[in-house]
């Protein structure tokens, strides 16, 4: 059984206006970012599932040609290998869930992130 503490996780600074913690599983990865307002994550997409909860804030997903506005206490899935990019509306902290574990972050490809 592994126990963690958000609190006591160390938050890696992608970039001035992104932050990340993560818990890496043997099947899931689970992420903690904070993002402020004005953060844009570029597009990209992975081979991972992803649901995205806002837990404050506000946030824009660009898919498939649609914008998906999340705001607090709601959660979008990302299905496998879908481009995908996100604005930042308002301050927020979303957990991102990702099954199968991200490989790629484990291998620190993320330089999407740091830009």
């Amino acid at each position: 059984m592994q126990v963690q503490n958000w609190n006591e996780l160390e938050m890696e600074q992608m970039s001035p206006l992104v932050g990340r913690q993560v818990i890496h599983g043997a099947n899931i990865t689970l992420a903690r970012l904070t993002l402020k307002k004005g953060a844009v994550v570029p597009e990209h997409h992975h081979i991972n599932e992803q649901m995205a909860t806002v837990i404050s804030g506000k946030l824009v997903f660009l898919m498939e040609g649609e914008r998906h506005v999340l705001n607090a206490g709601e959660t979008l899935v990302v299905a496998p290998n879908v481009p995908h990019s996100v604005e930042v509306l308002e301050d927020s902290i979303v957990f991102d869930t990702f099954a199968p574990t991200r490989e790629d972050w484990l291998r620190g490809e993320d330089a999407y992130l740091r830009k």
